[in-house]
Formats: C-alpha cells, sequence, structure tokens
C-alpha cells in the first residue's frame, strides 16, 4: 500500500502545527517543507472538515490543532484524508464480476490486512510522531533562526 502525498503532507501538517505549539500559517507551513500553498489549502479543508484543525481567520489568524496532539491517532488521519483502500479489484464498488466476491478468502484476507494496518497506525499520535528523538523541532527551531535572525544593537539584524 502507498499513502498519496496527500495524505503524507496532512500528517506534517499536523506535525508542524503541534511542534510550533501557536497558531501557524499555511505560508509558514508551505515555506517550511518545500510545497505550494495551494496544495495545502486543499488539504487543510479536509483536516478542517475531519475536525483535526480550526482555522482562525483576520489578522493574527491562522491554524491549529483542534485537539491535543495526543489525541489525534495516527489512523484516523490516514482514513479520513486518504481517498481509496482499495487493494484489489474486489474492494471497488461494482468493478468486479467475480463470483466469488463474498466467499472470496483473499477479500477477507486483505480486509483483515488493511484493519491490522490502521490498528499500527493508531498507535501512534501526532505527539509520538513529534517527540524529542524526531527532529521536526529541531528543524523548526534552525528554520526560524534563518527566517529571523537575531537582533543587532540598533533593532536591526545583526550584520546590516
Amino acid at each position: 500500500m502507498r499513502l498519496t502525498s496527500q495524505t503524507n503532507y496532512a500528517v506534517r501538517m499536523l506535525m508542524f502545527c503541534h511542534s510550533k505549539g501557536e497558531r501557524a500559517t499555511v505560508r509558514e507551513i508551505a515555506a517550511f517543507y518545500g510545497l505550494p500553498e495551494r496544495f495545502l489549502f486543499n488539504i487543510l479543508q479536509k483536516l478542517t472538515a475531519a475536525g483535526f484543525v480550526e482555522t482562525i481567520r483576520g489578522r493574527g489568524g491562522g491554524i491549529r490543532l483542534a485537539r491535543p496532539a495526543s489525541r489525534i491517532r495516527l489512523g484516523d488521519v490516514v482514513r479520513d484524508v486518504e481517498e481509496t483502500f482499495e487493494l484489489a479489484e474486489c474492494f471497488e464498488a461494482g468493478g468486479t464480476d467475480c463470483p466469488l466476491i463474498h466467499t472470496c478468502g483473499l477479500n477477507k484476507a486483505l480486509s483483515e490486512a488493511l484493519g491490522s494496518f490502521f490498528e499500527a497506525l493508531n498507535r501512534y499520535t501526532i505527539a509520538d510522531l513529534t517527540g524529542s528523538e524526531y527532529n521536526i523541532d529541531v528543524l523548526m527551531r534552525l528554520s526560524q533562526a534563518i527566517i529571523a535572525p537575531p537582533a543587532g544593537r540598533h533593532g536591526r539584524p545583526a550584520g546590516k
């Protein structure tokens, strides 16, 4: 099974929001991951509809997690964002003429495998994925330092 880049970056958006610890903007997230803002806006719609994030409009607005990162399970995010989990033709609605569709051993095995996949993913939360042994927090601090270098004596960035 292969997840789409949309699902991959949906999880990464949530990780960013959690690691930032305050409201994030699509512009910040796009710059951090080197992605087009338009791509992230499409993902943001799904994350908002699924109740993982909330958006705040107006000046000082942005995106924040709608609930604690420790309560956002990875499998739930994948299930809500990914568009299809058709592991074989049998899973497609009206996509097969197989006479064994309701009694097939392969269909049963694939259904169990998919269930195990989600069970394994749901052992992890967004908080787990951004813990101290992972590098997103370090990378975020570094990128902030590059974007906004410390001010010099006269309130201007050092070296100016």
